[in-house]
């Protein structure tokens, strides 16, 4: 094991330093946007142009892995981002904003891929848990402490947009000093959406909602936060504390969904985290208080912990050699929620004010929640030898070495479709 995790290791530093850049990165901008006074529609567009990108990237960016290598790709993806790091300063204007986010996506989606590909060549059957728990643990870390680079400099200044660059920059000195032999690339495999409903109904519905509130509050939490007064300091705090929830609580409620009926924990963290958003609208108005960095720590353990749990309830009756493309299945649902969340939430939070962001994100958990409900009267309970066991999987980041596989097949089917009406 620690044989694995030393040949990983350089990849994993180049990996967090990336999201440490993405964290501070994303939250900046977020910030910033309602600064130059943008409309909270467009604020919603910008954020959704991300994930666009991301899927783009998770089904394009594999052909230049393969063209030019791995380490290549990864330094040529990070350089694009440190690049879109600075655009936002040089140019302020809504639509540029949302085609360099959209290229940052791309990119990301590419430097994930990278990671991913790498990590599973490196690790076998007995260690490949272990060694994407370090990737979570860097995930989860990582990210929650880019947001406290916040308060480094004004938001309203150049000066984080050129921390975030150097952040990325300085992601590539690991991987391109490093001795290791690229992977090959991966395999297509066939993904049938329709197959992974009928199957785990649930865990493709936990899937979407996931992706509508989590990659929704990664984008509009600063515009939030920001919108109810609180300081650059403060908004920080409150995105880490949500970060650092869902770190926290990844364990527990794990063990949970192993020992009980996963619809139930689904129901519960569907619910608590309804409650959360509750809780966070009631004390937005107040003065800056330690009960709203409770309810965001509460927030963050419970609702990033519902893709987790979805893919674990889908995987219990995925037969074994589905499982791939039920993952993969499962981060499309992922990945369109992250593209239409922001949209829908930015136009909730037009029409009510910032804690319109919760009231959507409480909406969407309430439906999860009566949904998984009625697949308590209407679905069996995997038995015991069939049920795999919970893994921990970075919420707000899709996996996109799978995601690219689900597309690429779902692409070529619509494809030859298309081509026997003609």
């Amino acid at each position: 094991m620690l044989t694995t995790l030393a040949s990983v290791a350089s990849l994993l530093l180049s990996y967090g330093l990336l999201l440490l850049g993405n964290g501070l990165f994303t939250t900046l901008l977020g910030v910033r946007t309602k600064l130059e006074g943008f409309p909270t529609e467009m604020v919603g567009a910008i954020v959704a142009g991300y994930f666009v990108g991301f899927l783009l990237g998770a089904l394009f960016t594999v052909r230049v892995i393969a063209g030019v290598g791995h380490i290549r790709a990864f330094a040529a993806f990070a350089s694009v981002m440190s690049v879109s790091a600075l655009i936002p300063v040089l140019w302020i204007d809504p639509l540029v904003w949302l085609v360099t986010r959209l290229v940052a996506g791309y990119s990301m989606a590419g430097m994930i891929t990278v990671t991913e590909s790498w990590l599973n060549e490196r690790a076998d059957n007995e260690t490949r848990g272990r060694v994407f728990s370090f990737y979570m643990i860097t995930n989860f870390l990582a990210a929650g402490c880019g947001q406290l680079l916040l308060p480094l400099a004004d938001p309203g200044e150049f000066q984080l947009f050129s921390v975030a660059s150097i952040v990325f920059s300085l992601a590539l000195v690991p991987v391109l000093l490093t001795r290791a032999t690229s992977p090959t690339p991966v395999t297509p495999q066939p993904v049938r959406l329709g197959q992974i409903y009928r199957t785990s109904p649930l865990g493709l519905a936990g899937a979407m909602s996931a992706g509508l509130v989590n990659a929704t509050f990664y984008g509009l939490g600063p515009v939030f936060a920001h919108g109810i007064g609180l300081s650059t300091t403060y908004i920080s705090l409150f995105m880490a504390s949500a970060i650092m929830g869902g770190l926290v609580f990844q364990w527990p409620v794990g063990r949970l969904s192993d020992r009980l009926d996963r619809r139930r924990v689904l129901t519960m963290a569907a619910a608590l985290t309804a409650l959360a958003c509750t809780a966070i609208v009631m004390v937005a108005t107040a003065p800056v208080s330690k009960w709203l960095f409770a309810a965001s720590v509460l927030y963050g353990g419970f609702s990033f912990t519902i893709y987790s749990v979805s893919a674990a309830h889908a995987n219990d009756f995925s037969p074994p050699d589905r499982l791939v493309q039920t993952t993969s299945g499962l981060l499309i649902a992922y990945g369109v929620g992250a593209s239409c969340g922001p949209l829908l939430a930015a136009a909730v939070m037009g029409r009510v004010g910032p804690p319109g962001l919760f009231v959507f994100s409480a909406a969407v958990n309430v439906a999860l929640a009566l949904f998984a409900v009625g697949r308590m009267f209407s679905g069996r309970i995997p038995a015991r030898a069939e049920r795999t066991r919970f893994q921990a999987l970075p919420a707000g980041h899709l996996t996109s070495q799978e995601l690219y596989t689900a597309l690429k097949d779902a692409r070529d089917r619509d494809i030859a479709r298309l081509s026997g009406h003609f």
